[in-house]
């Protein structure tokens, strides 16, 4: 539906009726901002009566054939635009045509809920719009993924934990699940899965511990039983040697480590940051937010990382 009333919007009067049309369906779309090629759209879902705000961009929008769609959750203390520029992957998008979804926490808290409670109005608002973009056309089903950074990435692990039938794959950067959500996670079926932490993180502790986060203080479980549900799921086995990436910055206090897995069904992988803080490899972040984050890493681009381990390979499901 989203991609149909933008392809018809071309006159401020149409515009009008075919929202009119969206708001009985309970999809508020504001009039995008567009061109022949691409589109920005921010709409609005009514989930369980409540408004929820999305964003939608959709480069090479003419071209009709269900895409790679990735769904990007901002930090709880954070926003759309935040999460843009400090993760970086639109420019990855533009050159691929992947469709970025990007979600608005209500008063900038996502809610996780607990193991063994049912969903929360932030995840069904997140199945909402997978259902939409499928519906719609726009959105391959097969290829569907979520990124996340700190509590927002909290709120992809546990998608991946409850709805692994839906979504190809997840990445969580600098964050872990709560002890009860690790321990209860169980995916239906292996799940693509990267962890990106840093093991001198001042507010998501690499060994677990009480958060010190803004907006979540609660304890987590550490990076190791954060990433066990997912080697788990994919039948994983040992450990393969891990591979040192080049340090490209040896003066910024933190090495970047790929740890993967043998026999695994699908790909799951942890990027450790040696040294590194709360901060997003490879985005200028620790200047806006100060030294109490700790040591910013940039050796790697967590954006291309991330990006290049949703493509390939791509997931038979």
């Amino acid at each position: 539906m989203f991609s149909m009333l933008e392809r018809s919007c071309r006159a401020r009067r149409l515009c009008g009726l075919l929202a009119s049309g969206a708001l009985a369906a309970g999809i508020t779309l504001a009039v995008p901002v567009s061109s022949a090629q691409a589109a920005d759209t921010r709409a609005t879902l009514d989930v369980d009566g409540q408004k929820r705000n999305v964003r939608i961009i959709e480069p090479n929008r003419l071209k009709k054939t269900p895409r790679m769609t990735i769904i990007v959750f901002h930090a709880g203390s954070g926003s759309v635009g935040g999460v843009r520029r400090s993760l970086g992957l639109d420019a990855f998008a533009r050159q691929t045509g992947a469709i970025l979804v990007y979600p608005s926490a209500r008063n900038n808290r996502w809610d996780i809920g607990k193991a063994g409670e049912a969903p929360t109005n932030d995840m069904r608002f997140i199945k909402a719009i997978v259902d939409r973009l499928v519906t719609d056309g726009s959105a391959d089903r097969r290829q569907i993924y979520m990124a996340g950074v700190s509590s927002g990435a909290m709120l992809a692990m546990r998608m991946a934990c409850d709805y692994a039938d839906v979504f190809a794959g997840a990445a969580a950067i600098i964050s872990s699940l709560p002890p009860d959500l690790a321990a209860g996670c169980k995916p239906s079926k292996p799940v693509e899965f990267m962890l990106m932490n840093g093991t001198a993180d001042p507010m998501v502790p690499y060994g677990g511990g009480k958060a010190s986060l803004i907006e979540y203080k609660g304890e987590l479980a550490s990076t190791q039983a954060t990433l066990a549900p997912f080697l788990a799921a994919a039948g994983c086995g040992a450990p393969r040697p891990p591979q040192e990436l080049p340090d490209r910055d040896p003066n910024d206090g933190s090495r970047a480590v790929v740890e993967r897995y043998s026999g695994c069904k699908t790909p799951v992988q942890l990027v450790r940051i040696d040294g590194g803080g709360h901060t997003v490899p490879g985005r200028n972040t620790i200047s806006r937010r100060g030294a109490a984050v700790g040591a910013q890493n940039n050796d790697i681009d967590a954006a291309r990382l991330v990006f290049n381990f949703f493509r390939s390979p791509p997931v038979v499901r």
